[in-house]
Formats: C-alpha cells, structure tokens, sequence
C-alpha cells in the first residue's frame, strides 16, 4: 500500500479531522450573531424577522428603491438597467452582514447574502420592469456577473466579496459565472457625494471577456447613488450584452 494509505482510507480521515478542527474552532470562537451577538447563528432568528425587506411590488423598478412604483425620489426612471431589485434597506442587520463580510472577513456570510437576494428575486419575478416584462426571468437570464472589487480593495482583503457571493448565488440559481468585469482604480466612494461618486467611477470599469448577446444579472452589495452599478452596467451594454439586470443585498435612499 503506498505511503498514507489509499484515496479510499485517507478521504473519512481528513473528513474526521476537518469535523474536529470547525469543532474546535467553535468551543472557541463560537459563532454569534452579526448584530446582536447571540450564540449559535451568523444570523439569529430574532434578527431575521426583523430584517427590512423591501416589498418588490411598491420598489421603483429602475433604481430598487423602496416606495419608487410609480414616482421615485431617488431616480427620474433613466437607469441603463432593465430592472433593478434590492432586497432590504441598508440598516440595522443587512449593513451589519455587509461590513461583516467585507472588513471582518466572516466568509460564511456569503451564501447568506446570496440567499437574501435569491429571495428579493424571486419575489420580483412576479412584478414587471418598465418594459413590461418580469422585472427578474431566471429562464432568460444566461449568467450572473458582479462589480468588482479595485485593485486595492483586493490587495487589501485578499478577496472580492462580491465574487464569494456570486459564486453563491450562482449555486442557488442554477446559472453560470461570468467574471468579465475589472476595476483597477477609483478612489473609496464612501466619503463622496452623488456627483461626486459618478465623476470618480466614470471610464474605471472594463470587460475583458465578449459578453455579446447575452442577458446578465449584475450584482453588487450595496446600491447608494448607483454610481458603481450603472457604470458597470454602461461598460457591458457597450461590449454587446443584450440586457443587465441589477440586484444588490441593501438600497440606501
């Protein structure tokens, strides 16, 4: 028998070993809470219920914010999008979950994020977009791609977020991965303002792939001014998709 045993007798030992380092870990940093840092759940169930879903029915189709059907406050309905979906609005739990994932690098928050927009989808499936289709059809959409994070961003966390949760979404809907998209600079949009966010973004996201005829859903964490969005959606229409769809985890407005 060769040294360390078959594949066979070697695969129920590193599944064993796996089991007690994650038992381990958790004696001693158990799992808690990202909000109110009760044991045993990233999310508990108290916070889940009282998460601020944004009801797909009354959301501005074009920008995703809460309340926009008919007249939006936060856009004059001439986003590049077909349809934008939001799932909840940026506070309390859903901005917790972001910078948790983001600055903390609590990794498993990414399936959880993906299935919180998973649900914002499906929920818009039934309502239209303003070309009087299903604001989200996963039948014709092809694959899903995402912002990226900067260069720096990158180098600084050792990951894209956005990327983990794709991969994750992809899963839950049963499409492909398409990382077409790259932003090597922009300085942090945080601190600027809504025109402010769209100067500094304009020309810094590029494909790299042919996306020619194809119908994408484009995801991003947070949608503030949807500067980030709209540029990313601007650069793709340009290199022939057929149509993007955007869907962002929060909504600021």
């Amino acid at each position: 028998m060769p040294f360390g045993g078959t594949h066979a007798t070697r695969r129920p030992a590193i599944r064993a070993a796996s089991l007690l380092a994650s038992g381990t870990a958790e004696l001693l940093w158990p799992t808690r809470c990202v909000t109110c840092e009760m044991p045993g759940e990233l999310v508990c169930e108290e916070c889940r219920e009282s998460l601020p879903w944004i009801c797909q029915r009354w959301a501005c189709p074009d920008c995703g914010a809460p309340f926009g059907h008919l007249t939006c406050t936060e856009c004059e309905h001439d986003w590049e999008m077909r349809a934008t979906i939001c799932a909840l609005g940026f506070a309390g739990t859903a901005a917790r979950m972001v910078s948790c994932l983001k600055d903390a690098h609590e990794l498993r928050l990414a399936p959880v994020i993906a299935a919180a927009m998973a649900t914002a989808l499906d929920e818009a499936s039934a309502w239209p977009a303003r070309d009087g289709c299903s604001r989200f059809d996963l039948g014709a959409t092809d694959a899903i791609c995402f912002v990226p994070a900067t260069s720096a961003a990158f180098a600084r966390r050792g990951f894209d977020h956005m990327e983990l949760v794709s991969r994750a979404l992809c899963r839950e809907e049963g499409l492909a991965l398409a990382d077409v998209l790259v932003r090597p600079r922009s300085r942090d949009q945080r601190t600027l303002g809504r025109e402010e966010r769209a100067a500094n973004l304009a020309g810094t996201v590029f494909v790299r792939d042919d996306v020619s005829g194809l119908d994408l859903l484009l995801v991003d964490d947070v949608i503030t001014t949807g500067a980030s969005i709209r540029e990313a959606t601007r650069a793709l229409l340009a290199r022939g998709a057929a149509s993007v769809t955007a869907c962002a985890l929060a909504r600021v407005w």
